[in-house]
């Protein structure tokens, strides 16, 4: 079936790759699946379809994880948005995909030479007062390399892997057909709109590529908290900056979350919790725009209690709607509101069938399993996780906008916890719904809606007699049209079509055989060992139709 679709043959040696490697780690039923067994085979691909035992005695979480890290930096990246999928995967593979967060092997330095020979227009060595040749941190996409300005300024150096976009151009289209697949085969996955994640992880994944974007979201950042003394964005050196080199300033302090070495060194962790959660929570519910992956190797702990930010490559953005509801979700969390948690989970469903009844049901469970607690000692990630939870089992998907969003909150409130026991986030995020759901009726507020409002129905009743006008001289001339979006179609039709050919050939073999048949009892024509030639052709012939539909049935019910 894969065959099929994909029309150029670039990409089949990382097909062969991809295909050998799902195997060896015990996944030869998916490649059986996509359809990548048939289309290898039928190129002269011979694929070894055993994994080592030591490797299938794993947990399949494992397993796919340790395929994702050999297949490569987009697989990787692929990975790390799963673990932002807590409405698809279940805690333990969430935690699998999450430890794709490693460091790689570093790219050959005379290659990352070259490229930034091309990116500076002169030599490292040149460029900079001091270039280190060995990097600092590597990962999937860049690798980062200390260096000093001829000002004297520290900078680090994030350059881009070379040869790093073709590979992933390769590995996204492949995805793409991967995701069309699943999306027509596998009718259990379709509610999660595979070929959609795909898209959006494109999109995401493109972005990461094209450092200047990162550049420009730190500018922004920086922008943000310009008025908070406290928070400190790295500067952007633009004179060195380009597509392929993004060149920072580089902030020092202390990385990971040990609270007696804070303390060692002069900081105070409960502040530093404070401040970090007032931060990542300024980011999503009053600014929109959050750093989505706040993760301790991302935050820095500086003298005075203050708090630095790195990496902003993956963002998050959140539209004013999305925001609204946020808010209310929270709200009805942290006050245990089921109707209010149901009313939003349902708005995300958008046109998914919904049982209410058992979307009641499972949220009055969990709101009762809390309801011995106190409001301050609610955890709201561990609700968070309930909640997807529920999404899950009642097949209702998390909008893609906010898988990153969820992910973040979960990952703050483990970070201010492992600063500060007796950190409760709840009473960080009550203040910001406060102001938030305060600033909604404001009179500047209402009177901007209302005005909104009163636009959009004045064009709604302007425009309807000329949007009914329209439709009745479209239905006098019969050009009122219905689209019906039928899922498989597509399919149904390659399956009929195919079908269609099997009777045809099935028809002309029968002919063939009873005309054979007839000629076979004329005397007379060219003969061979005694029989009618053409009577013998024409049995040879239909017994080469036969093998042919006999081996068209048995190939499709491999499929």
């Amino acid at each position: 079936m894969l065959w099929e679709t994909i029309t150029v043959l670039r990409d089949l040696h990382r097909l062969h790759e991809i295909a050998s490697i799902l195997i060896r780690y015990g996944w030869g039923d998916l490649v059986r699946i996509l359809g990548l067994a048939n289309a290898l085979e039928r190129a002269g691909r011979i694929l070894h379809w055993q994994a080592t035992s030591e490797i299938s005695r794993l947990e399949p979480a494992v397993r796919i994880r340790m395929a994702l890290e050999e297949l490569g930096p987009t697989f990787i990246k692929f990975g790390q948005l799963m673990a932002t999928r807590v409405d698809m995967f279940p805690p333990s593979w969430v935690a699998e995909f999450e430890k794709l967060h490693q460091r790689v092997p570093p790219s050959d330095y005379a290659l990352i030479h070259a490229e930034l020979t091309r990116a500076l227009g002169k030599p490292p060595e040149e460029a900079f007062a001091q270039f280190e040749a060995e990097p600092m941190a590597a990962a999937s996409i860049a690798q980062v390399h200390r260096a000093v300005l001829h000002d004297g300024a520290e900078v680090v150096v994030k350059v881009r892997r070379p040869g790093i976009e073709a590979k992933i151009e390769a590995d996204l289209r492949i995805l793409e057909h991967f995701a069309k697949l699943v999306e027509s085969e596998m009718p259990d996955l379709r509610r999660y709109q595979p070929v959609r994640m795909v898209g959006e992880f494109r999109r995401s994944i493109i972005r990461e590529l094209d450092l200047v974007r990162e550049a420009r979201n730190i500018d922004k950042f920086a922008r943000n908290f310009a008025q908070d003394e406290n928070i400190h964005i790295p500067k952007v050196y633009w004179d060195y900056t380009s597509h392929s080199v993004n060149v920072q300033e580089e902030i020092r302090g202390i990385k990971g979350v040990n609270r007696d070495m804070l303390r060692e060194a002069g900081l105070d962790p409960i502040v530093l919790g404070s401040r970090g959660s007032d931060v990542v929570l300024k980011m999503v519910l009053l600014d929109g725009y959050f750093h989505a992956d706040p993760h301790p190797g991302n935050i820095i702990f500086l003298p005075g209690n203050r708090i630095g930010i790195i990496d902003f490559g993956m963002i998050g953005h959140l539209t004013e709607r999305r925001r609204n509801e946020i808010v209310n979700l929270l709200h009805a969390i942290v006050f245990r509101d089921e109707n209010g948690i149901r009313e939003v989970l349902i708005d995300w469903a958008g046109d998914a069938e919904v049982d209410e009844a058992r979307l009641s049901h499972d949220l009055a469970e969990l709101v009762f399993s809390y309801d011995d607690l106190k409001i301050k000692d609610v955890n709201i990630g561990a609700l968070l996780q309930d909640i997807t939870t529920i999404m899950r089992d009642n097949s209702l998907v998390l909008p893609a906008d906010l898988t990153l969003l969820f992910k973040t909150i979960i990952t703050l409130e483990g970070l201010g916890q492992q600063l500060n026991p007796d950190y409760h986030m709840v009473d960080q995020i009550q203040p910001f719904i406060e102001q938030v759901i305060a600033e909604r009726y404001t009179p500047q507020v209402l009177m901007a809606r209302g005005r909104k409002s009163l636009r959009e129905l004045a064009g709604i009743v302007a425009g309807l007699p000329r949007d009914l006008s329209h439709l009745l001289r479209e239905a006098r001339r019969g050009r009122v049209r219905i689209d019906l979006d039928l899922k498989r179609l597509d399919h149904f039709g390659y399956q009929l079509d195919q079908a269609s050919n099997r009777l045809t050939m099935g028809i002309l073999t029968a002919s063939l055989v009873i005309g054979s048949s007839i000629i076979m009892t004329v005397k007379g024509g060219p003969t061979l060992l005694g029989l009618p030639l053409f009577g013998l052709l024409g049995f040879l012939i239909a017994f080469v139709n036969s093998l042919w539909i006999l081996f068209s049935i048995w190939r499709s019910g491999k499929h």
